[in-house]
């Protein structure tokens, strides 16, 4: 019986070891929410510009925009970091070295542009045609139209898929553990290699992205909820 207690993967023995070994797992949770952090920043700012660009008037901004966001959305985000870590330093012979952490913002930030700027884009739409007429009738270049009357009124369409968009950028940093970033995933592999602690290493990662992702998504659906009702009154 004594075997069992300790060999199980739910042995309490191993539970305090993922607890002895929590700074390491706080230093990775640290770690991914400052990745996701700046790549939120990258992805927001891509998001606005490629997203102004798909409803300008101008079609080589409009087929710029549509370029961006059709080879993001078609790539695998994996492919996307192993072609930045490792396909980089190898074609320019070692002279192009891109750090991990670099590599996941960079990534990551670029990828969920794409998504945010189609997110941008149909909450621009929603805003009814006439009112960026008028505006531009009145004087108002296309930049002073975009920000100060049609983003305004497009953010409480954008922001419940927006934040949804956020939660799966914090999930998507967990890729960088295929270029060993010392992020939760990677930390809790290697660390569930090292004591064969398995299941509380995994775990243990499922509650800190947990953490980090219920409360968005949560509040998210709280504020499309307030939406419906707001339009259906």
């Amino acid at each position: 019986m004594n075997f069992l207690a300790t060999t199980s993967p739910f042995a309490l023995s191993r539970w305090k070891a993922f607890f002895a070994a929590s700074p390491i797992f706080l230093e990775s949770f640290l770690y991914t929410l400052a990745i996701s952090i700046c790549a939120l920043i990258l992805a927001l700012l891509l998001g606005l510009v490629f997203g102004a660009m798909s409803t300008a008037k101008r079609s080589f901004l409009n087929k710029i925009a549509r370029i961006y966001v059709e080879i993001y959305q078609n790539t695998p985000l994996l492919v996307q970091f192993v072609f930045v870590y490792y396909g980089l330093a190898i074609m320019s012979n070692g002279h192009i070295m891109i750090s991990t952490f670099l590599t996941a913002v960079l990534c990551v930030g670029v990828y969920h542009g794409a998504y945010i700027a189609e997110v941008i884009r149909s909450g621009i739409e929603a805003v009814p045609k006439g009112q960026i007429e008028a505006a531009l009738s009145q004087g108002f270049s296309y930049e002073q139209t975009m920000s100060l009357i049609i983003l305004p009124q497009a953010v409480r369409t954008i922001l419940p898929p927006m934040t949804n968009q956020v939660v799966n950028l914090i999930k998507n940093t967990s890729i960088v553990a295929i270029i060993s970033g010392a992020d939760i995933m990677f930390t809790a592999k290697a660390w569930a290699y090292d004591t064969t602690n398995y299941v509380p290493a995994f775990a243990g990662a499922a509650i800190l992205y947990f953490i980090m992702c219920y409360p968005l998504a949560n509040w998210a659906r709280r504020k499309e909820e307030a939406n419906k009702k707001t339009y259906s009154v």
